[in-house]
């Protein structure tokens, strides 16, 4: 089946830090990249999206370990994106970074759909967007993401989680987040197009996968 012609490519903000975990947003920036490029294929008259790297200001910075790559835009000049991917990695400073915290509420409040992959939950729970959510995060810190911001309702042993506010999701660890990559894909472009993103990307997704389905 052909998409409707009123699709439109949707900017997808793909946050990185100090310390950020690569996987957790090269992943993510793969697969958005990936169904952008596949997006004629699909039967879109435009690339579904359009991904770029994202910090607190633009330029070198050096991820997790010691991987350093280029944002090409910073918070203060970043326009308003359709799609914000916050990564997990070496998180704990960025908690105290009180721009980039208000970034992202200032993104969820200006209409942006929030996704964290793995410790990346912990950016969203500071900046108070988790309360009264269901939310996950990696295995071996879901307790401690309960424990520190107790209005949050974690969820163990879940690839990912839908919040009940429709605009964020939360993933487990680094695989994780491409699963959730893929979901929005299809939630955002179409099951037609993510198939083909998974298929081309050689990666084994379950597309019938519900938020619930429990790690194995």
């Amino acid at each position: 089946m052909r998409q409707s012609k009123n699709m439109k490519t949707r900017s997808v903000a793909i946050l990185v830090y100090p310390g950020a975990e690569v996987l957790d947003f090269a992943g993510p920036f793969e697969v958005f990249f990936t169904a952008g490029r596949l997006s004629e294929r699909a039967g879109l008259p435009l690339p579904a999206f359009r991904p770029q790297l994202v910090a607190e200001h633009a330029g070198p910075v050096e991820t997790r370990p010691g991987f350093t790559v280029t944002a090409a835009s910073g918070l203060e000049d970043l326009q308003q994106p359709d799609l914000v991917i916050i990564p997990g990695g070496v998180y704990e400073p960025q908690l105290k970074n009180a721009a980039l915290i208000e970034g992202l509420r200032a993104m969820y409040e200006g209409g942006s759909i929030l996704a964290s992959v793995c410790t990346g939950a912990f950016l969203l729970a500071e900046a108070g967007l988790l309360n009264g959510q269901s939310c996950t995060t990696h295995h071996e810190d879901i307790r401690d993401l309960q424990q520190r911001y107790p209005q949050l309702r974690s969820c163990e042993n879940r690839r990912w989680v839908a919040a009940e506010c429709g605009r964020i999701f939360t993933s487990a660890g680094i695989s994780a987040g491409i699963d959730l990559s893929l979901h929005l894909v299809s939630r955002l472009a179409g099951g037609g197009l993510a198939r083909i993103t998974a298929e081309n990307m050689a990666y084994g997704w379950d597309a019938g996968a519900s938020p619930e389905s429990e790690i194995t």
